[in-house]
């Protein structure tokens, strides 16, 4: 879910054979690369031949206190739980309730998307690979940094996003439509996504201390705790900090990625599909058949040439599946998917023609020590010597957070020394998007406050910064600041609000440019 794209750098791959075990001085390594990097934690899962040959945690579930991470501390695994709602589908197609191809509203006669067409043609299939025609994570922000709304009333918001692309034509990253998903069992099953994948996928597959609700992470003694560095100019700058675990993001978005899991229920998860879909004790969570299904890829993702050292890492081809990235390398296939959410990221790896499995968990937003052990590991299983891929990635994000500061710094050096143009009470006002909602800006000639309403605590004081834009300081730091910009119309009344991220690098979730907001008229 959170920080995706960054996390979905592809995986260098050559078709030989998987090594045997993992690789000599691992434990020291990983945990000297742990300390270097400042994370808190991290824990990594190996599957070789249906056999865990590593499942482990490093350091601390929080920052300044004893507590460490071992194989059954659980993490926040982010959108790699997307897999997991597809594994869910799956077994509902086997079950003979749903086809792959059965349209959306057979199911949900209620579901509406912008366009009429769409909303007729959408398939179930279609929820899960990103081609819908909606922008890059379109409707996020009802649900990030937190939010309010039901999954059904989420997904109803859905008839008033505007479509960026036509339907089925390119590929976009989306959140939302997960939540379609979730919501689909649901309506299919009788019980909610949470309860089903509790009950149908985590429990049955094995998975003991995994968890798909808040209250039972939260329940959970054995548990990592979110870290970020908020503290400087961008997020990612300066050192890592505690993160309020009960700030979390909205629940109708669990289905896009809201599981918890530690390194031996991964070793689970790998194990199952690796086993395409087999249980490791006998049985089997969905069939072969779905198994394949969910494996094979329908929407073409674009490339672009990766900078630097990392360079080497760009594919051939790379392709979205249901749940998973489907990618090539001189013959040889990458199964894969990141996941991040505020404070916790992941990535889970697949390499089926070698029968290895690997999952890497850190619970801070220190990329370059997740995906520098991951590719580490890859590297070993494919017999390639190692290429240092720690020191790559931290040169990659110290550049991009360096580049991100940057650039801000040069935007704020020289505003233009001009308005407001009107006296600051007639800004003040309710102004509403059809998807979003509301927005208040309230105050007058000592301040404004802006307060975004369907967003619970995403409020904060609005400081102007040139002509008729002003700058967000929200209460709580860690949520990233936005420009809002007043139109005036001819009378000199405010027309419009729209808004932007004020980082260059901030999160794509944070969709602020999305937002088409209009005064609401008083009735009164």
């Amino acid at each position: 879910m959170k920080l995706r794209h960054l996390l979905a750098l592809p995986l260098l791959a050559l078709a030989t054979p998987a090594l045997a075990d993992p690789p000599g001085g691992l434990d020291a390594k990983v945990e000297a690369l742990r300390k270097a990097s400042g994370a808190p934690g991290i824990a990594v899962a190996i599957v070789e031949h249906g056999k865990t040959t590593l499942a482990k945690g490093w350091g601390f579930r929080k920052q300044g206190e004893p507590a460490k991470v071992d194989a059954d501390t659980i993490f926040q695994t982010g959108s790699t739980g997307k897999a997991f709602t597809a594994a869910a589908l799956a077994i509902l197609v086997d079950q003979g309730k749903i086809g792959w191809d059965d349209k959306v509203i057979d199911h949900m006669p209620w579901f509406r998307m912008y366009d009429p067409w769409v909303t007729r043609e959408m398939t179930i299939r279609d929820l899960l690979v990103h081609h819908s025609g909606l922008g890059l994570g379109a409707g996020d922000l009802l649900f990030v940094p937190r939010g309010s709304l039901s999954r059904k009333e989420t997904v109803k918001r859905l008839a008033y996003i505007k479509p960026a692309t036509s339907f089925r034509s390119s590929y976009a990253y989306d959140n939302i439509l997960y939540m379609v998903a979730g919501q689909l069992i649901e309506e299919v099953s009788g019980k909610s996504w949470e309860d089903f994948m509790t009950s149908e996928v985590l429990k049955r597959g094995g998975m003991s201390s995994a968890t798909a609700t808040y209250e039972a992470r939260w329940a959970t003694a054995d548990r990592a705790f979110p870290h970020a560095r908020i503290g400087g100019a961008v997020r990612g700058d300066g050192p890592n900090s505690v993160l309020d675990e009960r700030e979390e993001l909205g629940r109708a978005a669990m289905p896009a990625g809201g599981l918890a899991l530690s390194a031996n229920d991964l070793a689970q998860w790998l194990k199952i599909q690796l086993g395409h879909g087999a249980l490791p004790g006998g049985g089997r969570l969905f069939s072969e058949t779905q198994a394949a299904e969910m494996w094979k890829g329908v929407t073409v993702q674009p490339l672009t040439p990766y900078p630097g050292s990392l360079a080497p890492l760009t594919p051939k081809f790379s392709t979205y599946a249901l749940g998973w990235e489907v990618e090539d390398y001189k013959g040889a296939r990458i199964i894969s998917h990141g996941g991040g959410v505020f404070g916790s990221i992941t990535h889970v790896i697949l390499l089926p023609d070698q029968d290895v499995g690997i999952a890497v968990v850190v619970n801070s937003e220190d990329v370059a020590l997740l995906r520098g052990v991951a590719h580490m590991l890859v590297d070993h299983y494919l017999g390639i010597p190692d290429q240092d891929w720690p020191r790559r990635f931290g040169e990659f994000m110290t550049n991009r957070v360096e580049g991100g500061k940057a650039a801000l710094s040069a935007v704020k050096a020289a505003p233009a020394k001009v308005g407001p143009a009107l006296p600051l009470e007639r800004y003040a006002g309710t102004y509403r998007d059809p998807w979003y909602g509301d927005v208040a800006v309230t105050g007058g000639a000592d301040g404004l406050r802006i307060d975004f309403k369907t967003t619970p605590r995403m409020a904060g004081k609005l400081l102007h910064w040139q002509y008729d834009t002003f700058v967000t300081r929200f209460d709580d730091q860690a949520i990233e600041p936005a420009y809002v910009t007043f139109a005036l119309d001819a009378d000199g009344k405010v027309a419009r609000v729209t808004m932007k991220p004020e980082s260059p690098i901030a999160d794509f979730s944070y969709d602020y440019g999305d937002l088409d907001l209009r005064p609401v008229e008083d009735k009164k």
